[in-house]
């Protein structure tokens, strides 16, 4: 086996699914099983690293919350600082905000003003791809702070969802990388 096809397997028997959640005809991927695997959680955070070395970031923004889990190890490891994207109203302090449609209304999410410059390379790191809309108004937010975005990377993509299309014109050119697609 390769190594790509180990860490497929790896992190893929540590995803669980959980039938009907939020709602009847969901089924939640669950990540938690991998998070309380050390060996898993570290291939993976390993990974991410990689990603984030090949991309040349010196960032690393995690979109709240699972890519807080996620990212933060990650930026950890491959030495790099680490920027939260929260929700609106969650920061203290001057915050870029950047508003976006869901299915059913609208969100906000937030970034200290501060917190990124034009020196700035950036890898977005989340959990799962799925419409891309909160991916999307990171890349948007991430330049207004006048940084620049050098991909993205995910645990997993909603391939049925159909996000990438939308996330790889907002990345205009810069890799999206995903561990797994279901």
């Amino acid at each position: 086996m390769t190594e790509l096809t180990d860490i497929t397997d790896l992190l893929l028997s540590r995803i669980r699914d959980v039938p009907d959640h939020p709602e009847p005809g969901v089924v939640f991927k669950d990540i938690t099983p991998l998070l309380a695997d050390p060996v898993a959680f570290s291939a993976l955070t390993d990974a991410f690293a990689g990603i984030a070395e090949r991309t040349g970031a010196t960032k690393i923004v995690g979109l709240e919350a699972r890519g807080f889990i996620l990212g933060a190890p990650v930026a950890v490891r491959a030495r790099l600082g680490f920027i939260p994207v929260r929700k609106a109203g969650k920061l203290p302090g001057a915050t870029l905000s950047q508003a976006y449609d869901l299915e059913y209304g609208s969100a906000e999410i937030e970034v200290h003003a501060e917190d990124l410059s034009a020196q700035d390379r950036v890898l977005i790191v989340d959990d799962v791809l799925a419409t891309g809309g909160t991916a999307e108004a990171s890349i948007q937010l991430i330049r207004r702070a006048g940084a620049e975005v050098v991909g993205a990377a995910v645990l997993m993509e909603l391939g049925f969802l159909a996000g990438r299309p939308r996330l790889e014109a907002a990345l205009n050119g810069a890799p999206l990388e995903a561990l797994l697609t279901v």
